[in-house]
């Protein structure tokens, strides 16, 4: 297991959220159960993958869990 408040990764996610719901502020408020919604719920999955990862008992399933934050990383980007 690991610590994820330790982890690059996670740290960076963590900001990264904080700057996707100040840009979403500035859409228009028609976006607010649509994109504005769904690109901040990807951003909270990314660190909420790597933490829920980090908690797996083996590195397997630790890597499972990265592949889906990177999964909903695509998807922001998109």
């Amino acid at each position: 297991m690991h610590n994820f408040k330790k982890l690059h990764a996670w740290n960076a996610s963590i900001e990264m959220v904080t700057d996707v719901y100040k840009f979403t502020e500035t859409f228009p408020k028609t976006e607010i159960y649509g994109l504005t919604n769904q690109m901040r719920r990807c951003a909270v999955s990314i660190s909420s993958n790597i933490a829920e990862g980090a908690g797996r008992p083996s590195n397997l399933k630790f890597r499972v869990f990265l592949g889906y934050a990177y999964g909903s990383s695509c998807e922001l980007e998109t």
